[in-house]
């Protein structure tokens, strides 16, 4: 059962049944995204990586299939101990809270993928993480953030799901509260009922500007989806930011 005294995101995040629920998450998407991503920067062979929020480290993984010197970071233990099993000389993965320094000025390129960000409750901790991925960048260093686009959510909200994984039922109910996307699951597995639940801030472009200026990072383009097609505020499935460290 979930920890009472933890945060949402200590408890879902090191579940099981995170992983189970989410087990089909699509690796070729994420190849597919890291591609165009590495075409567009075309960075170096000799760069550094952050993976910031990595979970089990696909994106690190394959990048340092591409090449790359990677380093995951991730709060969860669970994840970390995944992705571990993976590492070597050019692949490291540590279990760290992105709103805490890591490295300065160390890294090529930070990522923070798939909405792995806002899941706080003082909107002041998303500016301390900004701010974490600004100080570990190089000068000149780059910035990509890949966020969903809350407008999309909030008018295409599937309110009520169920997904069965591994034989388990899971009830998934969204809702938009206090300016946070909640998901709250709800399952029965070996006679106990358990629930769990997401939280995540409804960030705009505004607020993402917000961050970067404070943080010292220029905006350079603004994508819609993982093809980099142009960002529209209505129809795009996600809000990607490419962005640079003041020199």
């Amino acid at each position: 059962m979930p920890n009472q005294n933890q945060k949402w995101y200590h408890n879902w995040f090191n579940s099981p049944y995170y992983h189970i629920l989410y087990s089909q998450r699509n690796l070729e998407e994420a190849e597919h995204f890291i591609d165009n991503i590495c075409s567009h920067l075309s960075p170096g062979g000799s760069v550094k990586i952050l993976d910031a929020a990595c979970g089990k480290g696909r994106h690190s993984i394959y990048l340092n299939k591409k090449g790359y010197d990677v380093t995951g970071i991730d709060l969860s233990k669970e994840s970390i101990k995944h992705a571990s099993a993976f590492e070597n000389e050019h692949l490291h993965f540590w279990v760290h809270d992105i709103r805490n320094l890591f490295y300065i000025n160390y890294f090529d390129i930070v990522l923070n993928l798939f909405t792995s960000f806002g899941y706080f409750e003082k909107e002041s901790d998303n500016q301390h993480a900004i701010n974490m991925f600004a100080k570990a960048l190089k000068p000149g260093g780059v910035l990509v953030m890949d966020f969903m686009n809350i407008e999309k959510i909030k008018n295409n909200l599937v309110v009520r799901e169920v997904k069965t994984m591994e034989g388990i039922e899971f009830h998934i109910h969204r809702k938009i509260i206090n300016n946070f996307v909640t998901k709250e699951i709800s399952f029965e597995h070996l006679d106990k009922k358990m629930a769990f639940k997401e939280e995540v801030r409804a960030l705009s472009v505004v607020d993402f500007e917000r961050y970067f200026t404070k943080a010292g990072i220029k905006i350079q383009s603004v994508f819609g989806d993982y093809d980099l097609n142009a960002f529209d505020n209505k129809n795009s499935e996600r809000l990607i930011f490419i962005g640079k460290k003041n020199d």
